[in-house]
């Protein structure tokens, strides 16, 4: 078999929330990522799915979520996301402080890890999150989103996940077949004293960054918990190699899923995470003008049908809009 084309990274992480108007707000007006698609669940059209990113929707780049409001509150533990991580420009943690003060979010004392620092916090569902610190070079591929939150502060698409795992090596070797090389371990603050977590990088500039934390406690899927993180295979091509690659470390890979604005393929891996593998395309910009996207509900294929029984069922949302283009210094 041929070694599948290196992953370069996250393509999107994927929560569950509780309220949707409150799930908007915050990371529209407090966290200033742009709504770059206002959907559904394609699984369970009764649910919005919301999509936050960077101004034109870089791969990399998006938070996703299903507000499930029925569910209990989740529990992070063994076989999840434990925490999900976006870059900002270095000398802007400062800044998220003080908007973090005003706003009433929920957030820690910095850390330091790897040489970076890191200011953890939490969406209103007790979602864990963390902003890190890092020199954004001049062609970075991401855009930012400036409505809100000003360029030289804004996010600048994923940094990292932490796994945490009951038994990490099977899915550490599964990592280096996906493209991910060990960069360093450390016993890092923040962490549960004694645990030692491990960095995994990728070839690319976003989202390039899995960290492994082994842990005893048991999760809960519910509110504030991820549902799944996705990985780029930029090409069909790219993605059918590694969904071979990855059938030989024992999981069981799905059909190609089209997903209207990338085609999926999901797994469990050997510790429990729901991976996916994304393609790049078509794009969120697919089916809408880039300057209009997130203003309208978009149904993929078959649901366009359905739309007057599915905007029935859905609550009226409010997208927060800005005064002017300029941002609270």
């Amino acid at each position: 078999m041929t070694d599948p084309t290196p992953t370069p990274g996250i393509h999107h992480v994927t929560c569950v929330a509780s309220d949707p108007q409150r799930n908007v707000d915050f990371w529209v007006e407090t966290l200033g990522l742009r709504l770059v698609k206002r959907s559904i669940n394609q699984d369970d059209p009764g649910t919005y799915h919301l999509f936050y990113a960077d101004a034109e929707g870089t791969p990399g780049t998006s938070m996703t979520f299903f507000p499930w409001e029925d569910l209990r509150q989740g529990a992070v533990g063994s076989g999840q996301v434990s925490r999900t991580a976006f870059r900002v420009p270095d000398g802007s943690l400062d800044y998220w402080e003080a908007r973090f003060d005003e706003y009433g979010v929920d957030h820690d004392e910095r850390v330091e890890r790897f040489g970076e620092e890191v200011l953890p916090f939490s969406d209103p569902d007790g979602l864990p999150v963390e902003l890190v610190a890092v020199d954004v070079p001049e062609d970075d591929p991401t855009v930012p989103w400036t409505e809100f939150v000003p360029a030289e502060h804004a996010i600048r698409g994923f940094h990292s996940v932490t796994l945490r795992l009951a038994d990490p090596e099977p899915t550490t070797d599964l990592l280096r077949t996906m493209g991910f090389e060990a960069v360093g371990t450390e016993r890092a603050a923040g962490d549960v004293p004694g645990d030692e977590r491990t960095r995994f990088a990728a070839a690319g500039t976003v989202g390039r960054y899995v960290d492994v934390l082994p842990t005893v406690e048991s999760g809960r899927q519910g509110h504030g918990t991820v549902h799944h993180v996705a990985f780029q295979t930029p090409t069909d091509e790219d993605q059918a190699a590694m969904r071979e690659a990855v059938r030989s470390h024992g999981v069981s890979p799905t059909r190609r899923i089209d997903r209207h604005w990338f085609r999926s393929v999901y797994f469990r891996e050997p510790g429990g995470v729901l991976f996916e593998l994304a393609t790049s395309g078509p794009g969120y910009a697919s089916d809408e003008p880039l300057a209009d996207l997130g203003g309208r509900l978009v149904l993929p294929g078959r649901f366009e049908e359905r739309r007057a029984e599915i905007e029935a069922g859905l609550a009226d949302l409010s997208i927060p809009r800005a005064a002017s283009a300029e941002a609270d210094d």
